[in-house]
């Protein structure tokens, strides 16, 4: 029985786009990621300014957007899984958040799904 060994680094991020529709991620190693943004509600939800408040966290292992309390790790975005926040816990976080005829772009909770 042989064995391959390989060496697994973590994939790290060193640019980052949220467009109307995609979340949309550079790695280091020259892979770009793209998502549906619907994955993310937070995102989806937010004002370009505030989608566009980001830092790198972990060293490039994730990305967090203070302004909507998000964090997406770059791993489960490289394994297709979209955000685990449930809907009643976004419900609360828009509950919290101006009423949606304030904010441009803004409209009803969407629903996330899994993809499979």
């Amino acid at each position: 029985m042989s064995t391959l060994a390989t060496d697994m680094r973590p994939a790290n991020a060193k640019k980052v786009v949220v467009t109307d529709d995609s979340l949309i991620v550079d790695l280091e190693d020259g892979r770009t990621i793209s998502l549906p943004l619907a994955w993310y509600p937070r995102l989806l939800h937010g004002t370009p300014k505030e989608r566009n408040n980001w830092r790198l966290i972990g060293k490039g292992q994730g990305i967090h957007w203070p302004d909507l309390d998000e964090d997406v790790s770059i791993e489960n975005m490289l394994l297709g899984k979209p955000a685990g926040e449930s809907q009643r816990s976004l419900k609360r976080w828009m509950e919290k958040r101006r009423p949606d005829d304030e904010r441009p772009g803004a409209g009803p909770i969407a629903e996330v799904s899994d993809p499979k």
